[in-house]
């Protein structure tokens, strides 16, 4: 007994079918959009990030038809678009939900315990790296670096940051996301959905009230060494290296604004309601 090609799972090579176009509507508002991305940019094609971000906010991701209306309009191949679309993680290529929870694996996230938060929500969530909740809520992802390591180890949500995690407050903050709780981040502005998000990253300003003013500066614990370096606090104690006898010196206790680690028991996490959120303030204050 013989089996087709398509029964084998071989394919023939026939080429793929062009991607539907977007309805007149949708394509209309989106060209007007573009217009406006474009006008920024000397050279058209260096629009393509935004314009990408632009229809991931229409889809919930990186479509055929999105990659098309790209190329389209800064005439481009689709060859060319779909290049760059695949280089970059922030751009999806499938279906994803209204949260993207991203879970720092790197090394130091890793360490402070980044690793058994990753496992915890996969095991809670019922997904894996890259996949969805059946609801569609919650897009669970390892990410390598959140340039956020004075705070590890760190979660974010669609690019939102919530420092100082465990595994019971990530766990209670996509429990609170699926629930349609407010969420309120630990820096930055308050959580929109995902294609709000990639509008915002397109270049279109937040239009919620009040939203820009919540954004917020650098963290306590990311302005400790540079209060330090301009002589605003007392330094810590020597510590000597090992092969070298110690002086006769004094030793200071530094107060918690003192300290020169960020891992140092500080008080930072907003989603932990055993660690309550410290003081931000202004770089220089």
């Amino acid at each position: 007994m013989t089996t087709s090609s398509s029964e084998r799972g071989v394919g023939l090579g026939m080429p793929e079918l062009p991607p539907p176009a977007y309805p007149d509507d949708v394509r209309a508002r989106l060209e007007a959009d573009a217009r406006e991305v474009i006008a920024r940019y000397p050279d058209s094609r260096s629009a393509l990030l935004p314009l990408l971000h632009l229809v991931q906010s229409e889809d919930g991701y990186v479509t055929r038809t999105g990659m098309k209306f790209c190329a389209d309009v800064l005439e481009l191949t689709t060859a060319e678009v779909t290049a760059v679309a695949t280089f970059y993680s922030m751009y999806r290529r499938r279906p994803s939900g209204d949260y993207q929870v991203g879970v720092c694996t790197n090394t130091l996230c890793a360490v402070m315990g980044g690793d058994a938060i990753f496992e915890t929500l996969q095991e809670h969530l019922g997904v894996g790296n890259g996949e969805t909740t059946g609801d569609g809520l919650v897009t669970l992802e390892h990410i390598e670096c959140n340039a956020a390591c004075d705070y590890a180890p760190v979660v974010m949500v669609n690019w939102e940051f919530f420092d100082n995690q465990t595994p019971a407050s990530a766990t209670r903050l996509v429990d609170d996301l699926r629930a349609g709780q407010p969420v309120e981040p630990t820096r930055g502005a308050r959580l929109c959905t995902f294609k709000e998000t990639a509008r915002i990253l397109a270049g279109f300003p937040d239009e919620r009230p009040g939203a820009v003013e919540e954004g917020g500066s650098a963290g306590h614990a990311s302005l400790v060494g540079l209060r330090l370096a301009k002589g605003e606090a007392q330094p810590a104690r020597v510590v000597h290296p090992r092969d070298s006898a110690p002086r006769e010196e004094p030793v200071h206790d530094p107060s918690p604004t003192e300290r020169l680690s960020a891992h140092d028991p500080v008080d930072t996490s907003a989603s932990d309601p055993a660690h309550p959120s410290g003081p931000t303030a202004e770089e220089g204050e």
